[in-house]
C-alpha cells in the first residue's frame, strides 16, 4: 500500500468532525490494507492511530530539524518505510547517532514534502488526525463485522490495536474474525494496557454507591508494569510504564525486589517512587528524573532509589486473573508479593474513608484511590470500579495569551497562558497553559474574548491584555525550568471566568506556590 493512501485517509479524518465519518474512512483503508497481508494491516492500523510501531527508534526532534529535499514524487509504500524505520531502530553502539541520521535521511530523501511533514510527526509522536484509539478501534470493528467490544477486549491484552486489526481482518468473514480476537491472550512479556482510574472531586463522592470498597494509597510515582518469569537459574523480569515504555535497564532495584517473588510467572500492577529517609515521597521530579534516566543506573540507585509498590496481579502461573473480582486479585496478590503491597484500607464507612483520605494526603501522598472489590481489571479503560481523588487546590490566574485549537477545536482558541503576580515585583509570571473543562459554549465565548484583547500574534498563539481572570483547579505545582517562576501548574483545568474580578486581584505566586506546592518544601 502506498504512504501516501495512508497520510490521505489522515487527511481526511482530520478533515471532518464526524465520527462516522471518520471510522467510515478508516475502515475502508483498513480493508484495502488487509489485502497485503498481516503485517502491511497491522502498520497501517498503527499509523493512523499515531502510534509508530517500533514506538521509538532513537531519534530526537533535534535530528528531525534539517530535512533532506523532497521528491518530486511519491513512491515509497507502508513496508518500506515500516522496514526502513526498524532498521534505524536497530542501529546500536559507537557510531550509530550518526549512522541513524544517515539511514533516516535516505528514507526522508525519498519522502515528499508532505509525506516528510506526516513522518516526523509520526516518528515524535505528534501526528494530529482527530482519529484517537477508540476510533481506530472502531473502526477495525466495522472492517471485520464483529462487535467493538471483542475489538475492545483484544487491544486490551494485546496493547495497540495493529496485532488486533491483523488478526481480524486476514481471515475469510466475520465469524472467523470473532474466534481469532478471542484467541487474543494474555501473554507474559507482553505488555498489556494498564486499567486507568474515574475522578471524584472528594471521598464522598468517590465511595457513593459502592458499598464496601478499598482505598488505596495514590503514590505520586511512575506506574509500572512488570513481567516475570522464568525458574532461579533463569529468571526474566521487564519493567514497562503506562505508555508500554520498556524501562528495565533503569531500575536495578525493583528488578532485584521483583525476581525474588515466589512465582513462576506473574504480571504485575504497580508504581516505583523516590523516599525521603523519613518515608515522605519526594516531589514528583525527582521520581520521574530517576526512571527517564538510562545513565548509569547503578549510581542512580545509590543517589535516589526506588521503592515498589503493588496493587495489582494479572496473570499467576498460567491462570489469567483480569476478569476475576478486584477483592480475589488482591488476595492473591497478598500471598505473592507480601512486602511489596500499596497501603490499603477497606470500609463500608464514609467518615472512616474520609479520615483515612486525610491522612494519606497529610503524609505527603497524592490521595487515594477507592476501589471497588467486586470490579474486573479493565485494561486501557477508565471505568467506575478505580476512582481517584486528590485534594482540589482553586486559584483565580489571569490570561495572558491563548493557542489556536486543532482538530475538533480547530477556528476557536483553546490553551490558554495562565499567570499570577509576583508578590515582590508585582510582575505577571507565567505558570503553565491549559485546554481543560472547557465546554463548547466556553470556547466559543472566550475565542470571541480573547480575539477583543489581542496585542500580537506570533504563530499560532494569540496575545492578549492580561484582563481576563480564569478561576482553575490544580492538582499541586511542581518545580519546573519551563517558566520563569521556577515553578508550574499540575493538571490544571478550567472551572469558570470570573467576571467579577479585576486582574490585580490574581492569585500571587507566592500563594500558589505555598498552598499547593508543600511538596516542593
Amino acid at each position: 500500500m502506498p504512504l501516501a493512501e495512508v497520510i490521505g485517509t489522515s487527511a481526511a479524518v482530520a478533515g471532518t468532525r464526524s465520527r462516522t465519518a471518520k471510522v467510515a474512512a478508516l475502515a475502508t483503508t483498513l480493508r484495502a490494507a488487509a489485502d497485503g497481508g498481516q503485517r502491511q494491516v497491522e502498520v497501517v492500523t498503527d499509523y493512523l492511530a499515531g502510534v509508530l510501531p517500533q514506538r521509538r527508534i532513537g531519534v530526537s526532534r533535534r535530528g528531525l530539524q534539517d530535512l533532506p529535499a523532497p521528491a518530486a514524487s511519491s513512491t515509497l509504500t507502508v513496508l518500506e518505510v515500516d522496514q526502513a524505520l526498524g532498521r534505524v531502530g536497530a542501529l546500536a553502539g559507537a557510531g550509530s547517532v550518526g549512522a541513524r541520521r544517515a539511514a533516516l535521511a535516505g528514507l526522508l530523501g525519498r519522502a515528499t514534502a508532505q509525506e516528510q511533514t506526516w513522518l516526523r510527526g509520526l516518528v515524535t509522536g505528534e501526528v494530529r488526525q482527530g482519529a484517537g484509539d477508540g476510533i481506530v478501534q472502531q473502526a477495525v470493528a466495522q472492517a471485520a463485522g464483529v462487535p467493538l467490544e471483542a475489538v475492545r477486549r483484544a487491544v486490551m491484552l494485546a496493547g495497540r490495536s495493529g496485532p488486533v486489526a491483523a488478526a481480524a481482518l486476514t481471515v475469510t468473514g466475520p465469524e472467523q474474525a470473532q474466534e481469532a480476537l478471542e484467541a487474543v491472550r494474555l501473554e507474559v512479556g507482553r505488555p498489556l494496557r494498564p486499567m486507568l482510574a474515574a475522578s471524584a472531586p472528594t471521598v464522598e463522592e468517590g465511595v457513593e454507591g459502592m458499598g464496601a470498597v478499598a482505598l488505596e494509597t495514590k503514590l505520586d510515582g511512575i506506574r509500572l508494569q512488570a513481567h516475570v518469569w522464568g525458574g532461579a537459574d533463569d529468571r526474566h523480569v521487564r519493567l514497562f510504564t503506562r505508555t508500554l515504555e520498556e524501562v528495565t535497564d533503569r531500575m536495578p532495584e525493583v528488578v532485584e525486589a521483583l525476581a525474588a517473588l515466589p512465582v513462576g510467572a506473574a504480571v504485575l500492577d504497580g508504581e516505583v517512587i523516590a523516599l525521603r529517609a523519613d518515608g515522605r515521597p519526594h516531589p514528583f521530579q525527582v521520581t520521574g528524573a530517576r526512571t527517564a534516566s538510562s545513565a548509569d543506573p547503578q549510581r542512580l540507585r545509590a543517589e535516589v532509589p526506588l521503592t515498589t509498590y503493588l496493587f495489582d496481579l494479572l496473570h499467576q502461573d498460567g491462570d489469567d486473573l483480569v476478569d476475576l473480582p478486584g477483592r480475589l486479585r488482591w488476595q492473591r496478590l497478598v500471598q505473592t508479593a507480601p512486602g511489596l503491597v500499596v497501603p490499603r484500607l477497606v470500609t463500608d464507612d464514609a467518615a472512616t474513608a474520609r479520615a483515612w483520605f486525610a491522612e494519606r494526603v497529610d503524609s505527603g501522598h497524592e490521595g487515594v484511590v477507592v476501589k471497588s472489590l467486586e470490579a474486573p481489571y479493565a485494561a486501557g479503560r477508565r471505568g467506575a470500579g478505580w476512582v481517584k481523588v486528590k485534594p482540589r487546590h482553586t486559584f483565580d490566574l489571569v490570561v495572558v495569551a491563548v493557542e489556536w485549537g486543532s482538530g475538533r477545536r480547530r477556528g476557536t482558541l483553546s490553551n490558554i497562558h495562565l499567570a499570577a503576580r509576583d508578590e515582590h515585583t508585582g510582575d505577571l509570571v507565567m505558570l503553565g497553559k491549559t485546554f481543560k473543562g472547557m465546554t463548547d459554549e466556553m470556547l466559543a465565548w472566550q475565542t470571541e474574548r480573547f480575539l477583543g484583547l489581542e496585542t500580537h500574534r506570533e504563530g499560532h498563539v494569540v496575545h492578549v491584555r492580561p484582563e481576563q481572570v480564569v478561576e482553575v483547579a490544580v492538582d499541586g505545582v511542581q518545580r519546573s525550568r519551563r517558566y520563569p517562576g521556577g515553578v508550574a501548574l499540575r493538571f490544571a483545568r478550567v472551572l469558570r471566568y470570573r467576571e467579577d474580578k479585576p486582574a490585580a486581584e490574581v492569585d500571587s505566586v507566592q500563594t500558589v506556590t505555598r498552598v499547593a506546592g508543600a511538596a516542593l518544601q
